[in-house]
């Protein structure tokens, strides 16, 4: 059974999956400070992004991301083991995002797969120090 302070830090965490993805679904990408820890490691690779630190991935998301006027993530189901002041999450996800090419047409890029991150509590609360994408499946997707 869980206690008081487990079922808020499982509330707190749901928060910060909440507030990752309407961070990179809206373009607010300072919002992210509220997820990561400065020096968090990400890794967006899976679906061919880059691997970083947060202060490089956060600039490249900003530059990248606006190809894809619409984005809307569905989070799923999550799982989390709490360690003290540790945990770690997986957090099922969908991402339709709409491209648009260079004459204008748009299409409906669209990823499912697993978030992976490595959190800690800071004194601004839950935050990611790592962050790994994982890709189960593609739509839509060139190549």
């Amino acid at each position: 059974m869980l206690d008081l302070a487990q079922v808020s830090d499982r509330i707190e965490i749901a928060d910060l999956l909440t507030r990752y993805t309407r961070a990179i679904d809206t373009g607010d990408w300072d919002r992210l400070d509220d997820v990561f820890l400065p020096d968090a490691h990400i890794d967006y690779s899976a679906t061919g992004g880059l691997v970083g630190r947060y202060p490089e991935v956060k600039a490249w998301l900003a530059q990248m991301l606006p190809l894809f006027p619409r984005r809307q993530h569905v989070l799923g189901q999550s799982e989390g083991t709490l360690a003290g002041d540790t945990a770690g999450v997986v957090a099922y996800f969908v991402n339709p995002m709409v491209f648009r090419d260079g004459d204008g047409t748009e299409a409906i890029w669209e990823f499912g797969g697993y978030y992976h991150h490595a959190l800690v509590r800071s004194g601004n609360g839950w935050r990611s120090r790592e962050l790994v994408e994982e890709l189960v499946w593609k739509r839509g997707v060139p190549g």
